[in-house]
């Protein structure tokens, strides 16, 4: 196989698979995107002759198979240096990295009860561990653009990974109707109106496929 193949889940669903396909439109490389629907009796078969995790998303270039949200990111930075996904400055380019890899890890009490589903719109009592996740994101977008709001909507000025990262917490966000203050607010929605995430939203909302 030659070329970018990214393999993804379903667009409506799948938080992970959404972030490096920012990236990778960020880059404005050509790729081909492999969908294969979550939750259904062949996929695990599907998702297996692609992933040694048995887990989307997944890029490969050519011979290269690279299985991890970050790890693809991290690729792309390195194979699309004009792309400029990371901060120039190490000192900002290590504060993207750290807030990147704290969404990568953490924030698990929001992610269970807040799933990524772009075409719901449900009203959640949020508090506890939850609500404790949501006021650390929005300390983090309150800093980023604190800093660097002068230089554009996104956290660090330019698009950036990060930016790619928190986008299925934007999603969140709306899904479910979080209140948030006007900084975090203005940031989801330069996030959601983005032309390449309303591209996977337009395509998210068109899928047939429902879970859950």
């Amino acid at each position: 196989m030659s070329g970018l193949t990214l393999v993804i889940g379903n667009m409506n669903y799948s938080s992970w698979s959404l972030r490096p396909w920012l990236v990778l439109k960020a880059t404005g490389a050509p790729f081909t995107v492999i969908r294969i629907p979550l939750d259904r009796p062949e996929t695990k078969a599907r998702i297996g002759a692609h992933s040694p995790t048995g887990k989307v998303p997944v890029l490969k270039d050519g011979a290269l198979t690279i299985w991890d949200s970050l790890a693809i990111c991290e690729y792309l930075a390195e194979k699309f240096p004009a792309a400029r996904l990371w901060p120039e400055t190490a000192a900002v380019r290590a504060m993207a990295r750290a807030v990147t890899a704290e969404m990568h890890s953490g924030f698990a009490a929001l992610r269970q009860a807040l799933p990524m589903d772009i075409r719901r719109r449900e009203r959640r009592e949020i508090d506890g561990a939850v609500a404790a996740d949501i006021t650390r994101i929005r300390e983090i977008w309150n800093a980023c653009r604190a800093v660097h709001g002068q230089n554009g909507p996104w956290l660090f000025g330019r698009y950036s990974i990060a930016d790619a990262f928190y986008a299925p917490v934007a999603t969140r966000f709306r899904t479910y109707g979080v209140g948030l203050d006007p900084v975090s607010d203005a940031y989801v929605e330069a996030s959601l109106t983005r032309e390449a995430m309303r591209e996977w939203i337009a395509a998210a909302e068109a899928e047939p496929e429902t879970i859950g």
